[in-house]
């Protein structure tokens, strides 16, 4: 082949290997521009989408924790003493011991451990148990019979308005006991008016009036300093006008001495009283965290204005809370309600069955 042929040749390879590139990045930049073009895929159309938040009213709020977990510091002050339990092989005096313990720092009270103890042991004689491990089934039964038998509801009048009388010390949460009470018998139908009888603290009307705003409940109170008695007594005269079927009172948990406070406690119950079979309640709120003054607290307040019951508040807050067996032996009084938490529906009524239950799980 001469040269001039070959020169020919190779010139006219490159000319085609230029075209076929310049050809194919043509039809590259063609795709590209259909790609950006076209509808996305399903993928990325997720993937490109903007990432929507829901409103806060529209996230799913967590499940309330049940009573067990509310009691939680309680039964793990219990689960500690008892823990001694696990793996004996028999019933000795150190499980015995633990028993003992278990109790004691759940503040069941000395003279209460004492007789449970005894009783105990009658009881595991008799059903020839042996195994320690039982003896915790064996205690949880011996509580729900203890606790058993008492009337626990809360009380109506026959016709006419209802008058529930609420005492305590200051800081045991009468206030929101009774605002939670009156909502509660607000949405079962029957209109609540709430009395301001603590006269000697401004600010004590005033939480007291929020509290009725909130719930829808109308308030009567007096002037700073006035008699409380004559308090009640407006608040029973116009529970008829106003269509109220139960009047919450909330009375002073302090004043100079405590024979002074007693004295008006008792006026404000013969106030109460002046319509026939309108005092149906006398609660006495007591904060569990208080333990064993609170079963001090509660028989001054029993000997002076005939307490029909207890609401004990604060129980998710304490380790304490076999108070409420110290309170029922010692007194004889039910507690009737038992606040594990701020929510108005975190005030419940106390159910020995479910009390043992969540303690012993």
């Amino acid at each position: 082949m001469s040269p001039t042929l070959a020169a020919v040749l190779l010139i006219g390879i490159f000319v085609l290997a230029a075209a076929l590139i310049w050809l194919g990045l043509g039809l590259a930049r063609r795709a590209k521009r259909r790609d950006e073009a076209a509808p996305p895929l399903e993928a990325d159309r997720a993937a490109r989408a903007p990432t929507v938040v829901a409103a806060p009213s529209e996230v799913a709020a967590p499940p309330a924790p049940g009573l067990r977990d509310r009691l939680g510091k309680t039964r793990a002050a219990l689960a500690r003493s008892l823990g001694g339990l696990t793996g004996r092989r028999t019933i000795d005096d150190e499980a015995w011991d633990s028993v003992e313990e278990a109790l004691l720092v759940a503040d069941v009270g000395v003279a209460t451990t004492s007789r449970l103890l005894e009783e105990l042991r009658a009881r595991a004689a008799t059903e020839r148990v042996e195994d320690p491990e039982q003896l915790v089934a064996l205690l949880r039964a011996q509580l729900v019979e203890d606790l058993a038998g008492r009337d626990r509801s809360l009380h109506h009048a026959a016709g006419g308005p209802t008058v529930w009388l609420f005492v305590g010390v200051n800081g045991t949460g009468k206030t929101t006991t009774i605002a939670k009470l009156a909502r509660r018998e607000i949405d079962a139908g029957h209109p609540a008016l709430l009395a301001a009888a603590d006269t000697f603290r401004a600010a004590a009307a005033d939480q007291l009036a929020l509290w009725g705003g909130r719930v829808g409940a109308d308030v009567v109170r007096g002037q700073e300093g006035a008699d409380p008695s004559s308090v009640v007594f407006d608040a029973v005269d116009a529970a008829g006008g106003r269509g109220a079927g139960v009047v919450l009172v909330d009375t002073a948990g302090r004043m100079h001495t405590k024979v002074n406070l007693m004295e008006e406690l008792k006026k404000i119950r013969r106030i109460a009283e002046r319509r026939p079979g309108a005092l149906q309640e006398v609660l006495l709120v007591i904060d569990a965290s208080t333990g064993q003054n609170g079963l001090t607290q509660a028989r001054q307040f029993a000997d002076a204005v005939d307490v029909t019951g207890v609401v004990l508040t604060k129980l998710d807050g304490t380790a304490k809370g076999g108070i409420v067996l110290a309170i029922e032996a010692d007194l004889g009084i039910p507690v009737k309600l038992i606040g594990v938490g701020e929510a108005p529906e975190d005030l419940v009524p106390f159910d020995p069955e479910d009390f043992t239950t969540a303690l012993f799980a």
